[in-house]
């Protein structure tokens, strides 16, 4: 049995295809133990550590870090028995690749080699011919091998340019070698409205051809005032010349200002190019939770209620839930109550707590509690398993180690698969709420907004009091407007007043 195990990228689960390698725990030459972390690697669900399936020493890593392998691809190998001493050899000869033996020169003779794809065997339609020529159906085709010709005389020595009519050497090529490009004049144009004379000593105010560009008035009066437009330059709409160029070329010579470095507009212009702009590559978590969305938004008709809620007897409630014994090592959030809301409502709504399945609605008994999580590598949405079975403290750990593990990256698989409804805090970023979409194979999301002090009508008299806005998506197969308007107006009752709220449906 050979000493060298291969380690295969494994199924993670969940219909896994791939993943990428993070960063490798372990380096060519290292010992390893059974179990021993040795690669991290990033799925579409998160990311996780892979551990060694034996124990010995690394050989080859066959990836770098940054690569996606497919499941079942060859990611290491391992010495299972270096203790037994050196690797024996290969007994062939191996090429300097170390693949294959090198073959003899007799072998490679006795090889026929097949007509190469699109080659005709010679004689046939298509195929070689004698003297080089193609056969066809009726004779040869044309000459494939190279024409001969006769040798021509010698070429006559090169002649000078030879001059146009109108007398300019516009460099005519004769013989071998071209003739010297010439310098030709700038030609000179008569602007016949101002009497002026264009050449290349024009200031800007001359325009294309070398007319002066300005309107008749100003021509009249720098004809009145002895003024060459030609000298001028102009300080008008595309360098055009105005009265007041020509009225301060009248009145004398001006003191020479200094020099003006002009940018060009292409030069100075923005750039819209692919220098200002990045590309991020589209894979892992964020890849499936754009698929994901896309199925989810265009599978399931989505409605969004929108409920106000006035908190204040909540968050009360959570002060003095902070200042008891057994609490006060245990961090306590809005969304613990939030969460407790939802669990209570689907008790009083389980067709909420469902998902579609085509020619049936599966109802669930069992609440995987899901909670949104922004992270580095995306959204992801890991959940409570069985979360309706919990205590409040219980769930209050619940939560805080779910949303600690999940800014750590080290969110598994097991715990972002099989949630059956979802909570999206929004209000951790100071937003009132929204409208979220569903995660697929669930009926119901809930968007918990920012809780804000604000104006608000309380025993008849306007307060200051803490007010939050919850937002409900849910899937119209299967939740119509009255199931989830009493499933949101159930949470918004308990976020009201917790206590009455336990005491009525408990």
């Amino acid at each position: 049995m050979s000493r060298i195990k291969t380690f295969n990228l494994p199924d993670l689960g969940e219909g896994l295809t791939e993943g990428e390698i993070l960063a490798w725990l372990v380096k060519v030459g290292d010992t390893i133990e059974l179990n021993q972390p040795i690669v991290e690697v990033e799925t579409a669900k998160a990311a996780v550590e892979i551990p060694a399936k034996w124990a010995g020493q690394v050989q080859a890593i066959h990836h770098p870090e940054g690569t996606t392998v497919e499941v079942g691809t060859p990611i290491i190998a391992i010495d299972t028995d270096p203790g037994a001493g050196p690797l024996e050899a290969p007994s062939t000869t191996a090429t300097p690749s170390g693949d294959l033996p090198t073959p003899s020169a007799a072998s490679l003779a006795a090889v026929e080699l097949a007509p190469a794809e699109g080659m005709v065997e010679p004689g046939l339609i298509g195929g070689a011919a004698p003297g080089g020529r193609t056969a066809v159906l009726v004779g040869y085709g044309p000459r494939t091998t190279a024409a001969k010709r006769r040798p021509r005389k010698a070429a006559a020595p090169a002649q000078a340019a030879v001059p146009t009519s109108s007398g300019v050497d516009h460099g005519v090529v004769v013989g071998d070698k071209p003739a010297a490009t010439p310098v030709i004049p700038a030609p000179q144009v008569h602007d016949r409205r101002d009497g002026a004379r264009s050449d290349g000593a024009r200031g800007s105010g001359a325009g294309l051809g070398g007319l002066v560009l300005a309107k008749p008035p100003v021509r009249k009066l720098a004809k009145d005032l002895g003024v060459d437009l030609g000298t001028l330059t102009g300080s008008g709409p595309l360098g055009s010349i105005t009265r007041e160029d020509v009225q301060q070329a009248a009145s004398g010579p001006v003191a020479a200002a200094e020099p003006v470095a002009v940018t060009s507009t292409a030069t100075s212009a923005a750039s819209f190019g692919a220098d200002r702009e990045q590309r991020i590559p589209v894979k892992g978590v964020r890849k499936l939770t754009a698929e994901n969305m896309s199925r989810s938004a265009f599978t399931a008709p989505h409605v969004t209620e929108f409920l106000t809620v006035d908190v204040t007897r909540a968050m009360k409630a959570l002060e003095r839930l902070r200042a008891r014994r057994e609490w006060r090592d245990v961090r306590v959030s809005p969304l613990l109550l939030v969460a407790k809301a939802v669990l209570l409502a689907v008790k009083r709504h389980p067709m909420v707590n469902s998902t579609w399945a085509g020619d049936e609605i599966v109802v669930k008994e069992y609440v995987n509690l899901g909670i949104a999580a922004a992270t580095e590598r995306g959204l992801i949405v890991p959940n409570v398993k069985d979360a309706g079975r919990l205590s409040l403290r219980e769930l209050a750990d619940a939560l805080n180690g779910l949303v600690q593990t999940a800014k750590s990256g080290r969110t598994s698989p097991a715990d972002m698969s099989g949630g059956t409804l979802t909570i999206t805090n929004v209000g951790v970023f100071g937003v009132d709420t929204g409208t979220p979409i569903l995660p697929p194979g669930e009926s119901a999301i809930l968007a918990f907004g920012a809780v804000r002090e604000m104006p608000w009508v309380h025993k008849g008299k306007v307060k200051a009091r803490q007010v939050t806005t919850l937002g409900l998506s849910f899937d119209h197969r299967i939740i119509d407007g009255e199931l989830g308007s009493k499933f949101l107006r159930d949470i918004g009752d308990f976020l009201a007043d917790p206590e009455a709220a336990l005491l009525a449906w408990t």
